[in-house]
């Protein structure tokens, strides 16, 4: 029943209204702030749609889940199925990359109904020729809706169930193939349509499943000191490949302004040359569409990315809308920026900390609308150039409304784009830009360390809401992160935060050199960011380096890339280890992910403490999957390569982190 009915006066029965229509249709499962903002998907997922529906009396119910594209008129519908406590199911499988939506139609099925309450007549043993006289006329009506030959089949069916003996009418009455027909032609006179079409966007397979590498091009120079190309970054890809990253993302590619330019360690003024920071965007060089000239051309750029695609990758470029005072907008456009009393324009500050080397660009401004068209074009020109991945610098500073228009348009442009949120900030900030558009969301993954802190945390992303349209994309470092336990874990902590990034999130990423190489130097004790930081200076780095993690990445990748189970988050679901009786284990994290068939089965075991070997007996839940709780089955530990046969829910693990802190094992149980 509509708001428009209830507050009807009793008189005054409104005309849009039908009376007849007595399906109730509410709590849909998963809507977003009433229909609002859109389910996020990945090309070829499976959508499932709950919803509360039923009827007054004891009728049957009959609904159907229907989807369509955006702005077409007819619906395809899939059949719901009903659960305990009048909660029904339906889905449906994603198609390609675009908007949809979706709803629920549910109607009295007044053949089911009458079916229902024929064999209950029958196994009483009472007369049923008036009954059968009733269901023929049904069968008939869905004979005059019907085409073809399913209307002649129907209209047999009718004659069947009305004439001959009442043995062999009531038989024809239960065949499958009467059931089929009547569903396919059912009568939708009064049925009720759910008040709203709720909205879901399929995207590309990366927005569910990518593994992130970045890196600094302007640190690849074949010669030391020499500031790197686009081109000479090409010797690097093979390597990047091999480890099994399929997005590379590099930070600002623009030439970088002069004024209060930040030098080594941040410092406020830069030695002559020092390259400055790559966020400080813009010179009389050109600005957001421009490439810094010592990385070469706009062709070079465009070269880069497509070997890039050769070898499997995909290159995301950052997008960070702030502008160095050198920047042509400022000279251009000075209605973009705010202006201070003194007549000079306003830096960036979070005080009391002082940004001098770059201006935030001022989404309040009279002329917005001109400002939201050119950034706007600053994303097709590099879709133009082949990018469809966008690492956004700090989206949670900028207007939540230009997000939500800037996103909605390219994507119907460009439904393969996919956008990142680098926003690490309150949490109803986050979730806002995700609802807004955002296909990935960086994470607090970074500060979640202990087993209740990362237990809680997965809790919530794999939970409703969040896990219908936040996708978390765990780092466990970048360039301005490098937390404690980096910093004083050693070699096994990196080891520990990759497996988790990896295992935990089907999408994660590193700043890449740093942490392949274990680097751990803070630029101050207290402080998370790095000693000599890639941020200021060009680096030199040997990735050959003794002590380096790179064929513990490699593997960890393919085993993510081999297991379909590690390539979702939500349906991550911790188990029990305990270190002795009746008593959890602080140290030894579990936790088993499977595939939506549940052919590939993932346990991980990580010991949080990089120092010492910790063991106990952990609980694998054979229930979850139908099998006997003293059943025995097999894993195996595809990070050292050996096979197991456990018996029963119970069995013990150890794990020495000088060796190897986790375990990631394949489950397979035998018929």
């Amino acid at each position: 029943m509509n708001n428009t009915f209830r507050h009807a006066l009793p008189h005054l029965l409104p005309a849009v209204f039908d009376g007849r229509q007595r399906v109730i249709v509410e709590q849909v499962s998963p809507e977003l702030d009433g229909g609002i903002y859109p389910v996020k998907c990945v090309e070829g997922e499976l959508l499932r749609v709950e919803a509360t529906i039923f009827v007054d009396g004891a009728d049957t119910v009959s609904a159907e889940l229907c989807r369509r594209s955006q702005g077409d008129a007819d619906w395809k519908r899939f059949p719901m199925l009903p659960k305990a406590n009048d909660r029904w199911e339906g889905s449906f499988t994603v198609g390609k990359p675009g908007r949809y939506e979706y709803t629920i139609e549910a109607r009295v099925d007044h053949f089911l109904t009458w079916k229902k309450g024929l064999v209950k007549k029958v196994e009483a043993g009472q007369d049923v020729s008036l009954d059968l006289r009733i269901g023929a006329a049904f069968i008939e009506k869905a004979a005059g809706r019907a085409e073809g030959d399913d209307a002649r089949f129907l209209a047999v069916y009718a004659e069947r169930v009305i004439a001959g003996e009442q043995d062999a009418a009531v038989e024809a009455a239960m065949e499958p193939g009467l059931d089929t027909l009547m569903a396919r032609y059912p009568d939708k006179s009064c049925a009720t349509m759910y008040d709203r079409a709720l909205g879901y966007v399929v995207e590309t397979p990366k927005a569910g499943f990518s593994t992130w590498y970045e890196f600094f091009p302007r640190s690849w120079g074949r010669e030391p000191g020499v500031h790197g190309t686009f081109l000479e970054c090409m010797d690097l890809l093979p390597r990047i490949a091999g480890m099994g990253f399929d997005v590379i993302y590099l930070p600002p590619i623009h030439p970088i302004g002069v004024t209060k330019r930040k030098g080594k360690n941040n410092a406020l003024v830069a030695a002559p040359e020092e390259p400055g920071s790559c966020w400080a965007i813009g010179s009389p060089e050109g600005g957001h569409k421009s490439v810094h000239p010592e990385l070469g051309t706009i062709g070079d750029f465009r070269a880069f990315v497509a070997e890039a695609e050769r070898h499997g990758i995909s290159v995301a470029l950052d997008i960070a809308f702030q502008c160095s005072p050198d920047h042509p907008y400022v000279r251009e456009h000075p209605q973009w920026f705010k202006w201070r009393p003194d007549g000079t324009v306003q830096f960036a500050e979070n005080p009391p900390k002082r940004y001098e080397d770059i201006l935030p660009i001022d989404f309040e401004t009279p002329d917005w609308r001109n400002l939201w068209i050119e950034l706007r074009s600053i994303f097709l020109f590099w879709i133009e150039s082949g990018v469809t991945i966008f690492r956004v610098d700090n989206p949670h500073t900028k207007a939540f409304p230009f997000w939500e228009w800037v996103i909605a348009t390219i994507q119907a442009e460009h439904p393969e784009t996919v956008f990142l949120a680098e926003a690490f900030t309150r949490p109803r900030l986050m979730e806002r830009l995700a609802k807004t558009g955002f296909t990935q969301s960086y994470s607090y993954f970074t500060w979640r360390n202990t087993k209740w802190e990362l237990q809680e945390y997965l809790g919530e992303l794999s939970s409703a809401p969040l896990k219908y349209y936040m996708r978390p994309n765990f780092w466990p470092n970048t360039p301005d992160i490098l937390h404690e336990e980096l910093q004083t874990g050693g070699r096994s902590k990196f080891i520990i935060r990759l497996v988790l990034a990896a295992t935990m999130s089907s999408n994660y990423g590193m700043y890449g050199p740093a942490f392949e190489l274990c680097e751990h130097l803070p630029v101050a004790p207290g402080k998370e960011e790095y000693l000599d930081s890639e941020k200021y200076e060009i680096k030199r780095w040997d990735l050959d380096r003794p002590g380096n993690i790179r064929a513990e990445i490699a593997l960890v990748n393919r085993i993510r890339k081999e297991n379909p189970a590690l390539q979702q988050t939500s349906n991550i679901a911790f188990v029990r280890i305990d270190s002795s009786a009746n008593h959890e284990h602080d140290w030894l994290i579990g936790y088993v992910k499977h595939s939506v068939d549940e052919r590939n089965i993932i346990l991980c075991v990580v010991n949080l403490d990089h120092s010492n070997t910790q063991g106990g007996w952990l609980r694998f839940p054979l229930e979850r999957f139908g099998i006997a709780s003293d059943s025995s089955y097999r894993v195996e530990e595809l990070l050292g390569g050996r096979s197991y046969d456990w018996h029963g829910e119970w069995n013990y693990v150890e794990l020495n982190p000088a060796v190897m802190p986790a375990h990631i094992f394949r489950v397979s149980f035998t018929s």
